[in-house]
């Protein structure tokens, strides 16, 4: 009996939605055909086959808004259970596409980056938010693959720099010369959720991150 109640409840609503967004229903079609038979002259009929195509026209209508109704609602579900799910995140150390990088303004802070072959050196630069380069650092020749540095928080002039998000890139060079791909990531420990517009995004103290950039997650 619940199920009834709930499916005959779910139909009415999507009715009235329906009512409110186009302005008529299958059943005000209905209506208006009944009364055109029931006025007509009865010494002249009308054809109504031209008005029961519409009537027929109207009812895919009503399918097709009811189906995207229903598909919806399933997309508002299913954002929703990823809104919470996003919840679990705090806590964890999460590795992002991107190249963003938290700064607390007391301790150091982890860059990490993949390059593409072995390098002899590597040069990185950081840049505040206002695209200020405020630091460039030289390292020395690392192996392929996922590689750190680690930022003293300082600028060139070794002034501890503010907490806040900053940016840095990679520019490295292999022993005969030749460029390598260097791809950056964003990393650190999720403090935080925010909500833009319903979708939830990752916080890591200053920065935020985009849960669809997320592509590895570690536990406490």
């Amino acid at each position: 009996m619940v199920s009834s109640v709930t499916s005959t409840t779910d139909t009415t609503s999507a009715s009235a939605q329906m009512k409110k967004d186009l302005g008529f229903t299958s059943d005000d079609f209905l209506k208006l055909f009944i009364a055109q038979l029931q006025n007509q002259d009865p010494l002249n009929p009308q054809d109504s086959s031209a008005f029961l195509s519409q009537l027929a026209q109207m009812s895919q209508v009503e399918q097709a808004y009811n189906t995207n109704t229903n598909l919806t609602s399933l997309l508002t579900a299913q954002n929703n259970t990823t809104s919470m799910n996003s919840v679990s995140f705090i806590g964890k150390t999460v590795k992002a596409n991107g190249s963003s990088v938290a700064l607390d303004g007391t301790s150091a802070a982890t860059l990490q980056y993949n390059l593409s072959g072995a390098s002899a050196s590597s040069t990185i630069t950081i840049t505040d938010a206002s695209g200020n380069t405020v630091r460039t650092a030289t390292v020395a020749a690392q192996s392929a693959g996922d590689n750190t540095y680690t930022w003293d928080g300082r600028d060139n002039s070794g002034a501890q720099l503010p907490a806040g998000a900053y940016t840095f890139s990679v520019s490295s060079t292999s022993s005969s010369g030749s460029a390598l791909t260097a791809t950056t990531y964003t990393t650190g420990t999720v403090d935080g959720v925010a909500f833009v517009n319903g979708t939830p995004t990752l916080t890591i103290g200053s920065v935020s991150v985009a849960l669809s950039d997320v592509i590895n997650v570690k536990g406490a």
